[in-house]
């Protein structure tokens, strides 16, 4: 990756029509916050910015469904889904809201100056009408027999079954998701964007641009949009819920959430300048910062094809995404994860049965991470990997050493004696962890970085094993297997930060350190000193008992 002077970096905003699960997290939030960790520890200039997606169908429907407003919808699962970021160590330098006034005032002035600009256009078309209830069906409020996969109940925009892009036309006997019953074709207004303007200028960007660098289910998706034709999309619907069209006295005409929604990331943007007082406009449209945009496999078409059109068509210099990011799906206990259903791992429900336990939630779905094809969440598997990797490897070797340091040197760093050729071995080795970590980061491999931060910790274990100093006899021998072994606990606590961030603070207060900049990790022996003084020691991980992972199991098992 080449250097860069800033970095945007984005991860998508959540819908706020329910509470986050574990999909999400493993999808987006968690490789967005390891990657944008990294690079704070590396001192580069980089902001990460978010927010809840508070307008649109499914914000209406899931209203409709607790009968209550859709602002109280949105109010109930905006706090919701933060406070679980926050305690998940999700660090946002902003995590905004679509209902604000500023993402009101940012969007509708997009909208005015593509009008006024004459880059999108009026057209009457026939929309699905439901004569029961008395209005105009967007999207997810028809559903039918999709016509690539031949599965039904799939939505008028999209199938979740077979993933493809849907216009509400297309679905085969089409039926309104309120009133059940089949509606029918009436005219309306809209306004459209000729996205078919922008086809080459697309081909040029994705195909030639970035046929090598974005991953391959982005790449894949962005260019069968292509292959397909682009055609004119409308950006409008008819909905009372949403950000009211700005030219239109009609009541009931608001921006569809695909136009609206990627506004947020700058609407977001500009309200942390605000705040901070920093110029926002360095990183958006600076052509030496980094956009790079996380996203969920369903929103691939909205930020590789609607979003830079967008830009583009606004001419006004922004920055076009450098990277596009996007897993494949994570499901649980071998089934797709499906809200509807109530099939998932929930968030906050996760927090209440395992308080102080995020961190053992973020290493498995770190380690489970599906970056290249569906990966699976199981209860069982949870338990095995804490107790044998956490427990076992990293706690285990962290708490033998520094239970060995306060019986044989009273807690404090020992002067090592004269270093074997093992030892040099050691010590050398550990200098090139944080080198090999950032390559893997920096290429977007999550897994494999976490892979390679606990080969770390089963070195340190198999050097304390094999070295054996509690049966040594000689005291110098003693502090300088304890030395070696304090400075891979050291490289431990800082380089742990990205993934296991509350591991990180408690480890680095047990070392009595503070976190350093990862240019300086180099110098590990110049960080932890002999003669340096530990702090208390705590247990930095606890065994998962049967007990709780079968409450955990028979949890699902009510819902099947």
């Amino acid at each position: 990756m080449k250097k860069s002077n800033k970095y945007t970096v984005t991860a998508a905003l959540p819908y706020a029509n329910g509470p986050i699960h574990i999909g999400h997290l493993a999808g987006v939030y968690l490789p967005a916050d390891v990657f944008v960790r990294y690079l704070r520890q590396k001192n580069r200039d980089v902001i990460f910015i978010c927010g809840s997606d508070e307008h649109g169908v499914p914000i209406a429907m899931q209203a409709k469904k607790e009968k209550k407003t859709p602002k109280e919808i949105v109010n109930k699962y905006h706090y919701m889904i933060k406070d679980c970021f926050t305690n998940f160590g999700i660090q946002f330098d902003n995590y905004s809201r679509t209902s604000k006034k500023i993402h009101y005032e940012i969007s509708t002035s997009f909208f005015k100056k593509l009008h006024e600009k004459k880059k999108i256009f009026e057209k009457v078309s026939e929309q699905f009408y439901d004569e029961e209830t008395k209005q105009f069906l967007p999207d997810r409020y028809i559903s039918g027999t999709c016509p690539h996969c031949n599965k039904s109940d799939a939505y008028g925009d999209q199938c979740e079954n077979c993933g493809s892009s849907l216009i509400a036309e297309e679905l085969i006997h089409p039926k309104s998701t309120i009133s059940g019953s089949f509606p029918v074709l009436k005219k309306t207004k809209h306004w459209y964007f000729p996205l078919n303007q922008y086809q080459k200028f697309l081909e040029k960007w994705i195909l030639i641009s970035h046929k090598k660098d974005w991953k391959v289910n982005v790449y894949g998706q962005a260019k069968s949009w292509l292959d397909q034709g682009l055609k004119p999309r409308a950006i409008t619907r008819d909905l009372n819920w949403g950000v009211p069209v700005p030219i239109t006295q009609e009541k009931g005409k608001v921006l569809y959430v695909w136009f609206e929604a990627p506004i947020g990331y700058i609407s977001s943007t500009i309200e942390w300048s605000k705040r901070k007082k920093i110029d926002w406009k360095p990183y958006w449209k600076d052509k030496n910062t980094k956009l790079i945009q996380f996203i969920g496999k369903d929103n691939i078409v909205f930020h590789s094809i609607i979003f830079p059109i967008i830009l583009k068509s606004y001419n006004s210099g922004y920055i076009l995404p450098n990277q596009i990011l996007a897993n494949e799906f994570l499901n649980l206990e071998n089934k797709k994860i499906s809200t509807s259903k109530n099939w998932a791992v929930w968030v906050h429900e996760y927090l209440e049965d395992f308080p102080n336990q995020q961190d053992t939630l973020r290493y498995i779905l770190i380690a489970n991470m599906p970056e290249k094809k569906d990966n699976n969440f199981n209860w069982k598997d949870f338990q095995r990997k804490n107790n044998t990797e956490l427990v076992a490897i990293l706690g285990n070797f962290v708490n033998r050493s520094l239970t060995l340091v306060k019986k044989y040197n009273n807690g404090i760093v020992p002067h090592p004696g004269i270093l074997s050729i093992k030892d040099k071995n050691i010590l050398n080795k550990i200098k090139n962890y944080p080198e090999h970590i950032g390559y893997f980061i920096e290429s977007y491999k999550f897994r494999e970085s976490l892979t390679c931060f606990m080969d770390l910790a089963r070195l340190g274990n198999k050097y304390l094993t094999e070295e054996e100093p509690w049966k040594k006899k000689e005291k110098k021998r003693i502090d300088t297997i304890l030395y070696v072994s304090l400075q891979i606990v050291a490289m431990l606590a800082l380089l742990a930060e990205p993934f296991l961030p509350h591991t990180s603070k408690k480890l680095l207060n047990m070392l009595r350190l503070k976190t350093f900049f990862w240019k300086k990790i180099k110098n590990i022996e110049k960080i932890l000193c002999p003669g340096h003084l530990l702090g208390q020691y705590t247990f930095l991980f606890k065994k998962i008992t049967n007990e709780s992972i079968q409450k955990q199991i028979k949890k699902l098992e009510k819902i099947l």
